[in-house]
């Protein structure tokens, strides 16, 4: 995978054109040098699997999720299987 930058100021050709070049990689624009948007593929992603990815208040639910299992723990996969009613043995693959 090859990551490429460019300046905006110098980002003249279409959008269409960009796109066309990130299957090797992303492009990252910057100003200044600081990055300020990258353009990248998104092999196996919907639209609402992105959408949610940005949204701030699903991201602060997830962190807050996180922190109650790491302060209070959880449950295994069995235990919750055996609260659902659901069969704890394992298909083999």
């Amino acid at each position: 995978m090859t990551i490429r930058t460019i300046e905006l100021a110098d980002a003249t050709q279409s959008l269409a054109t960009y796109i066309q070049d990130i299957a090797t990689g992303p492009l990252i624009l910057t100003i200044n040098g600081h990055p300020i948007a990258a353009l990248v593929a998104l092999d196996n992603a919907d639209l609402e699997t992105i959408t949610l990815s940005q949204a701030p208040t699903f991201l602060a639910l997830i962190e807050q999720s996180c922190e109650r299992q790491q302060r209070e723990g959880g449950l295994s996969s069995d235990e919750l299987r055996r609260r659902l009613g659901l069969s704890t043995h394992h298909a083999e693959l």
